[in-house]
């Protein structure tokens, strides 16, 4: 066991099942944001949840712009850890871009997952010709921008749009608190990294059996582009939620639970 990389993505390892469930956060969040969902796993899987370098409390000083300047260095992440582990046939549960990052490293160890879970996924976030992401590019840039030159403003801004409950709005206080604990400067390169990837022709590549979970009035990740990443990948399951915004996970971890469990009991 590798404790360097498990302290370094500040690994937590709970649980009794013989089985293993990984769970991945998106961007601007850390393993905080499952609270709600893992303790559910814990009685029939073994429950990891770790944070990305430069998220969360992992061990920032390891963070290197180079590594992380695409979604390959976050991938090369999860794969670390479940080696630490010594996992394999792995649940994957990865929010928004984290659900990309599990196909990057899905393609790359095929040995990895047993079964890959993604909510709210986007595989390219830009609009073009043929294909609806939910953005313009001129978004990201004035997104980046703000990010750049008010970070505070930036996550004042981005909380509501992800949480998309209005009628809640402690959780988008909360939102905004947990964007506001992230390394301004890394979180505006995860961010550039996450906003102008482009995983689509990783979709197809996918053999693991996936299950899509996407929410209606996802202001980050429209409905269309859930149907895409599963009329993509071959194996895949498309369940469109009750829940609505980009963050089921954290506004509807019930029905995020049932989900879920649904998918692994078949």
């Amino acid at each position: 066991m590798n404790t360097d990389i498990l302290k370094r993505n500040r690994v937590n390892v709970s649980g009794n099942g013989s089985k293993t469930i990984v769970f991945a956060h998106g961007f601007g969040c850390d393993q905080l944001v499952w609270n709600e969902v893992a303790p559910f796993f814990k009685k029939d899987y073994k429950v990891v949840l770790f944070d990305y370098v430069g998220s969360g409390n992992s061990d920032k000083s390891q963070y290197s712009t180079e590594r992380y300047n695409s979604l390959q260095g976050y991938a090369q992440d999860l794969i670390e850890v479940c080696d630490a582990l010594n996992l394999t046939n792995i649940v994957f549960v990865g929010h928004s871009v984290s659900s990309m990052i599990g196909v990057l490293a899905s393609n790359e160890r095929p040995d990895l997952m047993e079964k890959l879970i993604m909510i709210s996924p986007s595989p390219h976030y830009l609009n073009e010709s043929h294909y609806r992401g939910g953005f313009e590019k001129s978004d990201i840039d004035e997104l980046l921008d703000m990010m750049e030159k008010n970070y505070k403003e930036w996550a004042k801004y981005l909380a509501p749009v992800a949480m998309g409950n209005e009628e809640r709005p402690g959780l988008t206080k909360d939102f905004e608190k947990q964007l506001c604990s992230n390394d301004p400067v890394i979180a505006r390169q995860f961010a550039e990294v996450t906003f102008s990837s482009d995983v689509r022709n990783e979709l197809y590549k996918v053999a693991t059996p996936t299950l899509i979970l996407q929410t209606e009035n996802d202001a980050i990740a429209p409905v269309e582009v859930g149907e895409f990443v599963h009329w993509k990948i071959s194996n895949s399951e498309f369940v469109l939620m009750q829940a609505t915004g980009h963050n089921p996970h954290i506004t509807y971890p019930e029905e995020t639970v049932t989900c879920i469990k649904a998918f692994l009991a078949k």
